[in-house]
């Protein structure tokens, strides 16, 4: 779809739903869209670890300003439990570090799933990409550093019991609060279960509106054959049209008062907007105390 205009100097800004495949780094990921489009930046909407799989929104230009008002999206995943044993990742990447024999059935299972839903802190794993001082947990964990983690409270919509794959071994699919660690619930609901759990696989189907059914994979878009989604179809506010010389106005970081502006906003409640000019999203501005600002370039 983009080979033909795809180049060095690239300059259109959006998302490109990837379908992560395991083995590859969220970080690799982006840098092969970034090379494959030709954008001068990219970034991602949340990470997903080495081993897992599925949708990673990726943005390239302006959009990689979009980070911050897509970290808290909700997220789903399908992924499959087993249980009898716990490694020190969570994940069968690890070293096997507590075990206990088992003979779980999906009624166990799904009784314990029903008390794992609302709010609650998770203690995230020490193997994963937390900061404490500046310092990354995973790496500390390789050199034998522990770092002292704190929990952090989350928040699971819905967890249930797909199918059972093998003996101690289910497949669920998880809705949660982003932030939510899927191999740290695994061990949660083992303890719900009074026995250890190992995450085995994951993939993410949803980050926010976004679905994996419409991501495309790396083999594609280094084809050039995928979308991107404009910056204007993703950000869920209001629109405020304004002409080229006010819009100059904004991005140069004028306040508009009520007086100023009368005729577009004084009837329009408080709260954030899309600005529109000539059919082009220019950001995003705040109106608030009878006045609007820019608080978003794009």
């Amino acid at each position: 779809m983009f080979g033909e205009e795809m180049g060095k100097d690239f300059m259109q800004s959006g998302i490109i739903l990837v379908n992560k495949p395991v083995g590859v780094s969220s970080n690799t990921a982006v840098n092969i869209v970034k090379h494959a489009v030709g954008a001068k930046k990219a970034g991602h909407l949340g990470t997903l670890d080495l081993e897992g799989a599925g949708l990673l929104p990726v943005t390239i230009n302006s959009a990689t300003k979009l980070f911050d008002i897509f970290l808290q999206k909700n997220k789903t995943y399908q992924s499959e439990f087993v249980f009898g044993f716990e490694t020190d990742t969570l994940d069968m990447a690890g070293k096997i570090i507590k075990q206990k024999p088992c003979d779980i059935s999906r009624v166990e299972v799904e009784k314990a799933c029903k008390e794992m839903i609302g709010k609650s802190l998770q203690m995230p794993p020490i193997y994963s990409a937390k900061k404490v001082g500046g310092k990354v947990a995973y790496k500390e964990a390789l050199k034998g550093n522990l770092l002292e983690l704190k929990p952090k409270e989350i928040e699971i919509f819905d967890l249930k019991v797909l199918e059972q794959t093998d003996k101690n071994t289910f497949k669920f699919e998880i809705s949660c609060s982003s932030g939510t660690y899927i191999r740290s619930l695994c061990r949660d609901l083992a303890e719900k279960l009074g026995i250890f759990g190992t995450m085995k696989n994951i993939l993410r189907t949803k980050c926010g509106n976004f679905d994996i059914k419409d991501a495309f994979t790396l083999e594609q878009i280094k084809a050039g054959d995928f979308k991107i989604i404009p910056c204007g179809d993703v950000l869920e506010y209001p629109i405020l049209f304004f002409n080229r010389s006010y819009a100059n106005k904004l991005l140069n970081g004028v306040v508009f008062t009520m007086d100023e502006v009368d005729d577009l906003i004084a009837h329009k409640p408080d709260g954030t907007y899309k600005i529109i000019c000539e059919r082009n999203i220019l950001g995003l501005a705040e109106k608030s105390n009878g006045k609007l600002k820019m608080t978003l370039r794009l």
